[in-house]
């Protein structure tokens, strides 16, 4: 049996390292994309605001650059530029201000290895706070928009910038117990298509299947459509980008909410679409899969048809299979910005970092 077990961990340890050199392929074919992409000022896309060049340079930091990597350093330096007054992060006049310091907040994060940031982290802190809808607004907790966030500019906050609230603010090791979180967590509840003493709003009962869809606020939206009777449809990103919200602001794997949206997860577990969604959204779909996953914390994930599936294994397959022979990634749907082949890439990255 001895012996067994020795064979046993042999293959397992060997598996592991050619895992891990398949994985350190690809990124390095994508950063030698990265490197010939990026702008002599340190940008990524810049007609696009601050947020691409952001999530590329977290995807640099959390696959091992140092922040001393001129790749990276460079897009520091960028960044620096747009630190405003307010303490926000973004560019004059932009309409994504709440969206873009929030992934510039989680750059700088990855990046303060020696505390330089920690001023600049701190007051974008209270910025991404002070952004939050709730009473400071005149929004009562009564009301379907509390809690949530937006881009910065639009009339409502939506469930997709409410989780990167929340996301920064646990990279930045803020607690289940963080004001902020819970509020936030009051309106990610209500985005769920479930009925719960969280959730009384008019589409719970309509559709509960226990996903999430992008917003109640404003009359509630799903990028997915709706369905006769007028509820709202669940959907991939979104279902995943609640369940890591839950997961963040402590909700525990037994409350229904969480037992809810798993089983829809199970039941919709796929790698070939964003499901609900075909193609739209793809590889922001694929980040969020692999967070949420990473966050649950099991290696194997068993479907409602009882098939275990490696998802690290099966995603870092499809993202061989999808890799660009440039080294970017890139979705044929351009929708949400994913022609961009360095946002795609960035995506790309940030979500292999959870295979690792």
């Amino acid at each position: 049996m001895a012996c067994c077990q020795a064979i046993w961990i042999q293959q397992a340890q060997a598996a592991a390292t050619e895992e891990a050199s398949r994985i350190s392929k690809l990124v390095d074919s994508a950063v030698g994309f990265l490197v010939a992409a990026q702008d002599d000022d340190g940008s990524f896309s810049k007609d696009a605001g601050t947020g691409v060049t952001s999530l590329v340079a977290t995807a640099l930091l959390r696959n091992g650059y140092s922040p001393e990597e001129p790749l990276v350093a460079k897009s520091l330096a960028y960044l620096r530029q747009f630190v405003q007054p307010d303490g926000g992060i973004y560019q004059p006049g932009s309409t994504h201000r709440n969206y873009e310091t929030c992934i510039a907040v989680v750059a700088f994060h990855e990046a303060n290895t020696d505390g330089k940031y920690d001023k600049l982290i701190a007051n974008a802190e209270s910025f991404i706070k002070g952004e939050q809808w709730d009473q400071a607004e005149g929004i009562e907790p009564s009301q379907e928009a509390y809690g949530g966030s937006g881009y910065g500019s639009h009339s409502r906050p939506d469930l997709s910038n409410t989780s990167f609230l929340i996301d920064t603010l646990h990279t930045l090791g803020r607690g289940d117990d963080d004001p902020a979180i819970q509020r936030a967590l009051i309106f990610v509840s209500r985005c769920q298509n479930l009925a719960t003493k969280y959730n009384d709003t008019k589409y719970a009962d309509l559709n509960p299947d226990g996903g999430f869809y992008y917003t109640i606020a404003a009359g509630g939206s799903s990028q997915a459509g709706s369905e006769e009777d007028g509820g709202l449809r669940s959907y991939g990103s979104m279902t995943y980008a609640g369940l890591k919200s839950m997961i963040f602001a402590g909700v525990k794997a037994n409350d229904p909410r969480v037992k809810a949206a798993f089983e829809w997860a199970q039941k919709n577990y796929t790698l070939g679409e964003n499901p609900g969604m075909g193609d739209s959204g793809l590889f922001y779909y694929y980040h969020t899969f692999a967070k949420s996953l990473d966050a649950i914390g099991e290696q194997e994930f068993v479907d409602d048809s009882g098939k275990s599936h490696d998802w690290r294994e099966e995603l870092v397959a499809e993202f061989a299979e999808r890799q660009q022979p440039d080294g970017s990634w890139v979705n044929s749907n351009v929708r949400w910005l994913e022609g961009d082949p360095n946002l795609v890439t960035g995506y790309a990255l940030l979500a292999l970092s959870y295979c690792r």
